[in-house]
């Protein structure tokens, strides 16, 4: 997950720049002397707000007489390589924060802690579906989620208005609204870049699909399947509404700011922090954004569309020299009391790891939008080989690329296929 995914809460301003306590020393200092313990803590830049860690720390530290907790921040740029250098050193971080798709990667290296045993203590069976798959790998867990968040359709209220189109609940809706707004207005009805592979893979998802399947002790991309192709067709039913050019993906450029503060766009698929990124923009720049949100359309009004769950997890190292109260503070923090404080912290913006935590959002906000489709988030493959599949040239943006300019689905799924494939099986 990205740094700018994690600053969902921009939409209401509610972290804090640096946790509290932060430390740009890494060194991993394990011990203070006297007795005395430091139990070091690795989040991303803009994860854990001030009073939320402040007040977290200072329980945990009460609890446990003599030991004091370092929160050190990281930048997500380069936090891979970082990662794997530490958890092979004899005093890595006791715990750290990961993005839910790099999870399964680290813990086949061996460098993450078995937490299979706790999993009554950190409350396993309350943890929102969607969040777990990221956690476990052979059955075994290897860390708790701590937030997750998710795409939602964002919309220009007085374009609607203009064109007589209420938010839909179906994606016949969506489709009959966007022509209504082509119809009635002069503005695009929709911004979709012809690379939006996470949107692609919702859609997917609603037909029952996946990005890759296991083929016994392999895996093998299924793109070149009646679902796959279903789901293509319906992106390019939505593309039909776009301007937006096919061999692009949502960030470059970047549709918050660099797109939809030009104006004349009826409504874009984004996350909370573009939300709040583009109606900053707007009004830097003298004018006024009224936005309103819905989840992304489903194929009936009983469940909406599968959206991708962009987040993070919290693991303990393997080699930690203070695993028991690594594990402790972890426990505390991922607990229904800690994860309600952080949904409370963060407005909302992001999604705890159980309902139990979840705060009600504010009537007509993003955050709103995006729990409604909490129960339906999914992630990607759970593989330490899925990190290849994303590599530049991603397969699915060229599949997705070749299919909206006219390429056959059947055969450019196949092409795409015998890359994921290859790709996802490398060690």
């Amino acid at each position: 997950m990205k740094r700018k995914l994690i600053a969902a809460i921009g939409v209401a301003a509610m972290l804090g720049v640096s946790a509290c306590g932060s430390d740009s020393d890494d060194s991993g200092d394990n011990g203070s002397g006297g007795g005395d313990k430091t139990l070091t803590v690795w989040v991303m830049d803009g994860s854990a707000p001030d009073e939320w860690v402040t007040e977290l720390n200072k329980e945990f530290e009460s609890a446990n007489e003599g030991v004091t907790v370092k929160i050190q921040e990281q930048q997500w740029n380069g936090i891979q390589e970082k990662i794997t250098t530490s958890l092979s050193e004899d005093t890595p971080p006791d715990v750290i924060e990961l993005g839910n798709t790099q999870t399964a990667g680290y813990a086949v290296t061996g460098g993450l802690a078995d937490l299979t045993d706790m999993k009554a203590d950190l409350g396993y069976d309350s943890w929102i579906e969607g969040m777990v798959s990221s956690t476990e790998i052979d059955g075994k867990l290897f860390a708790a989620p701590w937030y997750a968040a998710n795409r939602a359709v964002i919309y220009d209220k007085s374009i609607f208005e203009e064109a007589g189109v209420e938010p839909p609940t179906t994606r016949e809706e969506w489709l009959d609204g966007l022509k209504k707004i082509e119809k009635e207005t002069d503005a695009q009805p929709l911004y979709l870049p012809g690379q939006s592979w996470y949107i692609y893979a919702g859609f997917l998802w609603d037909e029952g699909g996946d990005l890759a399947v296991q083929d016994g002790d392999q895996w093998k991309g299924s793109l070149a399947t009646p679902e796959g192709e279903a789901a293509m067709n319906f992106y390019k039913e939505l593309a039909a509404y776009t301007n937006a050019p096919t061999d692009i993906d949502e960030s470059t450029p970047q549709q918050s700011t660099d797109i939809i503060p030009k104006g004349d766009v009826a409504s874009w698929i984004g996350l909370g922090w573009e939300a709040g990124g583009a109606q900053a923009a707007i009004e830097e720049a003298g004018g006024e954004a009224d936005f309103g949100y819905f989840p992304i359309p489903g194929k009936s009004a009983d469940q909406p569309g599968h959206v991708f769950f962009g987040g993070s997890n919290l693991a303990v190292s393997e080699r930690s020299q203070n695993k028991e109260l690594a594990q402790e503070w972890l426990k505390l923090a991922t607990s229904e009391k800690w994860m309600k404080k952080y949904a409370e912290a963060t407005g909302g913006a992001l999604l705890p790891n159980s309902e139990a935590a979840q705060v009600t959002p504010e009537p007509g906000s993003f955050a709103e939008a995006m729990v409604k489709a909490a129960d339906v988030g999914r992630i990607t493959p759970v593989t330490p080989g899925w990190a290849n599949v994303e590599t530049d040239p991603n397969p699915i943006k060229q599949y997705m690329t070749n299919v909206l300019n006219g390429s056959d689905p059947e055969k450019a799924g196949k092409d795409a296929d015998t890359t994921i494939t290859e790709r996802i099986n490398q060690g």
